[in-house]
């Protein structure tokens, strides 16, 4: 059986970060029972220990030392690789496929498309919905070429970003819940409620749309969702609630959900992302046209 490079992504994050919680959470964004799954199945189809690993430290093996830069080279290699394809690919058809995890709305798309039709005719955007368990955006994988995304994004160097929006975060509630006559909502009425999560893959953008920094204690989380429209669901019946942007308060205004503004927590920025080191003409006129039609803001 021939190894995947999936595995060997795994397996560089752990060696470099030397710990498969860091790995999982920072570099992977996958659960670390998934984690070490995919190491020991690298570990057999070599049949060779790599880590050694006990309850505080990992460190390498010889045999594990010996494969590092080799699995380094072949990951880049093959992320190389699919990038210029899917550059190729875009280049031929003319177009330029855009990630989002919510409806963009405010306006965005409209504008931006008339500025792509002015400066480089001939070009379309095409639109990807992506789970929020990809915190990539569909960016990593080469599924698409840009993404409209709500901060933090993995902040490894491997994207790029520029703010365009910046929104106070609201509460979606149930009609019925005891709060969805209030006015604003301070974050400490909200504490003890259940939420609605994205999923664990989302990493610190989950953390972010539970307000973790703004806790004592764990939230409850009563369910996981990966899109919007599932998290809607779930508000509506009851089940939990969950934070979003005033923005996205009116583009997934519903009759059986109330959203409210929250105050003691700090805003949400919407961004625009791509590709480090991706300097295509397409791409520099749809982040310069987002910027154009929402402000700019920070640079990441």
């Amino acid at each position: 059986m021939d190894v995947h490079v999936r595995e060997l992504r795994y397996f560089v994050a752990v060696a470099e970060e030397l710990s498969f919680t860091r790995a999982a959470k920072n570099r992977l964004f996958v659960s670390q029972p998934a984690l070490s799954k995919q190491i020991r199945q690298l570990e057999s189809m070599l049949k060779a220990t790599l880590l050694e690993r006990d309850r505080r430290t990992v460190t390498l093996t010889p045999a594990g030392r010996a494969l590092l830069p080799r699995a380094r080279q072949i990951v880049e290699r093959w992320d190389a690789a699919a990038r210029a394809v899917a550059e190729v690919v875009a280049t031929h058809q003319m177009t330029l496929t855009v990630g989002f995890h919510t409806r963009i709305g405010r306006g965005l798309i409209p504008r931006v498309t008339a500025r792509l039709d002015e400066v480089m005719p001939g070009w379309r955007l095409q639109f990807r919905q992506v789970s929020w368990g990809d915190p990539t955006v569909g960016l990593a994988g080469g599924d698409v070429d840009v993404a409209i995304a709500w901060l933090p994004v993995p902040d490894d160097g491997t994207l790029s970003w520029r703010v365009v929006s910046t929104e106070e975060r609201w509460v979606a509630l149930a009609v019925g819940h005891r709060l969805a006559d209030a006015g604003t909502v301070p974050f400490d009425d909200l504490v003890d409620e259940p939420f609605i999560a994205l999923p664990s893959a989302a990493g610190s953008r989950r953390d972010f749309w539970l307000a973790a920094e703004q806790r004592r204690t764990p939230p409850r989380v009563a369910a996981e969702a990966d899109t919007a429209e599932e998290t809607f669901e779930a508000v509506a019946s009851g089940l939990g609630v969950v934070l979003l942007s005033a923005g996205n308060a009116e583009v997934y205004r519903r009759d059986d959900v109330v959203c409210l503004p929250v105050s003691g927590i700090p805003p949400s920025q919407l961004a625009v992302v791509w590709r480090t080191g991706d300097h295509r003409e397409t791409v520099r006129v749809f982040v310069e046209a987002c910027l154009r039609t929402l402000g700019t803001e920070v640079e990441g």
